[in-house]
């Protein structure tokens, strides 16, 4: 990884601009605003996972620089004919771009662009606080907020401009596209900020279209780019569906024992069509991130780490239940047990890790309401999760059902 970001930073223009993507000709100019704000969650991420501030050091110079190119391409849209009419829009926004390839006929205002941006301005932050650049981490504060409150009056103008009830994929279509909202969930961080009810009917509907693929057998294709919504239906609770999706996905392995996804799945396995990548690997990471939030996940809001809020009861009530060894968090590496009996559950942590601000989130995997929790022994008020701050530790969640 560290490899790849020194690498992959050689090849930024002098305005700060992050290719796309690179071959043997070199960085390919193709305006795709998400590359920057990826760049610097890279390099964010990156530090957050191995503590490496010498690496980050390093690449400070190429994080400036993205941030700034992202900030030249948002005074775009700053201007008077941004305040009025229907270009208010797109205030404040980065321009039309063709990232998302649904928008490569016609550039547009695209939402995935500003997720990516959002994410790394915020990052940059981080970083500058990490390295103890306090003036510079004021001043990118101040281009964050700018943005983010721009970027979230677009997403609320938008719904009222087209009359929506979801959040639509780019200001000037007002499209339902799931797929790449969710990247405002994880890993934008945006969650507790989106408009709640159409957040909610977003993956509502999205989830309706899948029940109308699985049921009626009426498709001929879908993007496997479609996995990163379980991560987010993790994060809105909705573990039952998690399984669901995650069970038709992996029948469309192909071939199966690559263990991999073409970019574009047919439902007729041997029908001739456009497959695009295979494997494809932004599906495939998409699916391990999607996975590891199964176990454990960041919640931004209260810095805690949320765990077991994916697994679901059959997993832990069979043989000697979920484990997982030595699972890299932000907080350092958690060693993980969690088995069910009949209507008890238990779960062990372990692990070297800092306990973060908010504490270890643990959920229980029974499917039936819990009604006693217990923390080494001490019961503490009954809940479907409960706090840790401290390890190693035992958790024990029962359902005893209520005596007529």
């Amino acid at each position: 990884m560290r490899d790849f970001i020194e690498w992959y930073a050689g090849f930024q223009y002098p305005s700060g601009k992050v290719p796309c993507c690179v071959d043997h000709r070199g960085a390919d100019p193709v305006p795709e605003h998400d590359s920057p704000g990826e760049f610097v969650y890279l390099v964010a991420e990156y530090t957050r996972l191995t503590g490496d501030t010498v690496l980050a050091r390093a690449m400070w110079p190429h994080v400036t620089g993205a941030v700034g190119y992202i900030d030249s391409l948002r005074q775009t849209r700053l201007g008077s004919e941004y305040e009025v009419g229907e270009k208010r829009l797109f205030r404040g926004l980065l321009p039309e771009s063709i990232s998302h390839e649904g928008y490569s006929a016609r550039p547009v205002h695209s939402y995935w662009d500003d997720f990516f941006a959002l994410r790394g301005l915020e990052d940059a932050v981080e970083l500058a606080e990490t390295l103890g650049k306090t003036e510079d981490a004021a001043r990118l504060a101040g281009i964050r907020d700018a943005f983010r409150t721009d970027f979230h009056s677009s997403i609320r103008a938008a719904i009222r401009h087209h009359g929506i009830d979801y959040i639509p994929g780019s200001a000037d279509l007002g499209d339902l596209d799931a797929t790449s909202t969710t990247i405002g969930v994880a890993p934008g961080g945006e969650l507790e900020r989106l408009p709640r009810q159409e957040l909610l009917r977003t993956f509502e509907r999205y989830l309706a279209e899948h029940e109308r693929r699985l049921h009626e057998g009426a498709w001929e294709a879908y993007t496997p780019y479609e996995l990163r919504v379980v991560g987010t239906l993790v994060r809105l609770g909705w573990k039952e569906r998690v399984h669901e999706l995650l069970a038709f996905f992996l029948e469309h392995l192909r071939p199966p024992a690559w263990n991999a996804w073409a970019e574009v799945v047919g439902r007729e396995a041997r029908s001739p069509r456009f497959i695009g990548d295979l494997p494809h690997t932004w599906v495939g990471s998409d699916y391990i991130r999607s996975l590891l939030d199964l176990f454990a996940y960041d919640r931004e809001r209260d810095q805690a780490l949320v765990v077991g809020a994916g697994i679901p009861a059959d997993w832990a009530r069979e043989g000697d239940g979920v484990r997982a060894r030595g699972l890299l968090t932000r907080w350092g590496r958690l060693d993980l047990e969690i088995a069910a009996a009949g209507d008890s559950a238990r779960v062990r942590l372990e692990g070297d890790l800092e306990i973060p601000p908010g504490g270890l989130v643990v959920l229980s995997p029974l499917e039936a309401p819990v009604t006693v929790a217990m923390i080494d022994g001490v019961e503490v008020p009954a809940a479907g999760e409960v706090i840790v701050r401290s390890l190693p530790a035992v958790i024990v969640f029962l359902h005893r059902p209520r005596r007529q």
